[in-house]
């Protein structure tokens, strides 16, 4: 058990992250019920109830509940309390003491996503300390597993015990609200809809034979080929309804040369003509506009001097909201000139079209908190709980609020050495965070 301190307050987010970060819950295996009990002991002591649910007893789930007035649908808030590795990587401070130096809470989870875990706690227990009764019940879900598939924590709460999360509609979760910069302008993307995960086997199979006899055509060149065409060519861009508000915002917000270099990304035939012509701030919002595909496991061979007859090739492919996996190889067929054999191993299917019916309030309240931000609709590339949760028709909201400087590049930082995160934007997420529990189910005046 590391050395914590347990009488920590609201007032102090980068305590409560400290004393997270000093639990090494890397998954795999995880481990998580050390930190999970962290939270629940600080939620006893100041009087919010909580329970854990576990498919296996060294991963549970906490659910924290806060009683509200009844006269709005219960608000699920929720993140996950596991963490990816650090191996193989150099930190200038050890990834699990939770080093608070330099305007920094130092340590593996701090962004992704301890750091939200700690600032969503942190207004609960300040709900609690100033007696708010909110409109509705707040439900804060602390979570197992979501860096592994989510096998022990949000897919099993969804598939076994759905009767917790009965009567929500809406949640907070991870990835948005994180302040972006286009030229000088900030912007709080909130997350509204992600891509669905789709892992996908191509099969090549071609003469075998003896390794010191040259094959033209053999299993593993095909294969060399097919990743030479998908390295050098995307498959093709698509306009989804997110990304166009979200490029439309932005660019309404921005000088007109620049703004109008922006709207072309709309215009599918010069959407990669732009991209290219962005440069790096280019590569992050080019998975916004196609389906993503990338070649991560190879099998094929057993001896060195054995030409193979077949390979495989694990590919993880993004599937934009709206697209099935029978588009995907469509596409890919189309793009690499080639029939092979593909074999479909998973797919999360997503919503296609997001509920923004809270969208107004939540860009409300980072307006009041920021008025020099722009709050934007966001597609996540990546994938989230969320999905499970969008089971149960929950609509979750990536609202991980933080008024990061220009010069700090959230999305390089995640699971990177030196992972780490502002004090002063943990202050702000929690108190942000806290005007929601406030705001929440409340008329407009």
């Amino acid at each position: 058990m590391p050395s914590l301190d347990t009488k920590v307050d609201y007032r102090h987010p980068e305590i409560i992250l400290q004393n997270l970060i000093r639990f090494d819950t890397t998954n795999p295996p995880g481990n998580e019920k050390a930190c999970v009990e962290y939270i629940t002991s600080l939620f006893k002591q100041n009087g919010i109830e909580s329970i854990l649910i576990a498919k296996d007893p060294n991963r549970p789930n906490l659910i924290a509940r806060l009683k509200g007035r009844g006269s709005a649908p219960p608000l699920l808030m929720y993140g996950h309390a596991d963490v990816v590795t650090t191996e193989n990587q150099t930190w200038r401070h050890p990834p699990f003491e939770g080093k608070i130096t330099d305007g920094f809470v130092w340590g593996r989870g701090a962004l992704d996503m301890k750091g939200m875990v700690a600032m969503m706690a942190a207004a609960l227990l300040r709900a609690t300390a100033e007696n708010l009764k909110p409109a509705g019940d707040i439900v804060f879900a602390v979570l197992s597993d979501e860096e592994s598939g989510g096998n022990f924590g949000a897919r099993y709460l969804v598939e076994n015990h759905p009767e917790q999360f009965s009567g929500i509609r809406y949640a907070i979760g991870e990835f948005g609200a994180t302040a972006i910069y286009v030229g000088r302008q900030r912007f709080y993307p909130i997350q509204v809809s992600e891509k669905q995960i789709c892992w996908i086997e191509a099969t090549f199979r071609g003469p075998g034979g003896h390794g010191s006899l040259p094959i033209k055509n053999s299993a593993m060149s095909q294969m060399a080929r097919f990743i030479n065409t998908i390295s050098r060519k995307s498959l093709p861009p698509h306009i989804t309804d997110i990304p166009r508000q979200m490029i439309e915002t932005i660019a309404s917000a921005m000088p007109k040369p620049a703004g109008l270099i922006m709207r072309q990304l709309l215009n599918p035939m010069l959407t990669e003509g732009v991209l290219k012509l962005l440069g790096p701030k280019g590569d992050k919002f080019k998975p916004l506009f196609l389906n993503t595909i990338n070649p991560t496991v190879v099998r094929g061979g057993s001896k060195i001097n054995v030409i193979p007859s077949e390979v495989t090739l694990q590919l993880d492919c993004r599937l934009l909201p709206g697209f099935t996996p029978e588009d995907l190889v469509a596409e890919l067929r189309k793009t690499t000139g080639t029939d092979i054999a593909i074999n479909l191993l998973s797919y999360d299917p997503a919503p296609s079209k997001p509920d923004l019916s809270m969208f107004g309030l939540l860009a409300d309240i980072l307006r009041e908190a920021d008025p020099e931000g722009i709050p934007v609709p966001m597609l996540l590339p990546g994938a989230t709980d969320g999905r499970f949760f969008s089971r149960l028709n929950i609509q979750t909201y990536g609202f991980t609020p933080m008024n990061l400087p220009p010069e700090f590049d959230f999305f390089s930082t995640i699971h990177a050495a030196d992972e780490r995160v502002p004090v002063d934007a943990l202050h702000f997420g929690a108190n942000t965070i806290f005007r929601l529990l406030e705001r929440y189910g409340v008329p407009a005046k």
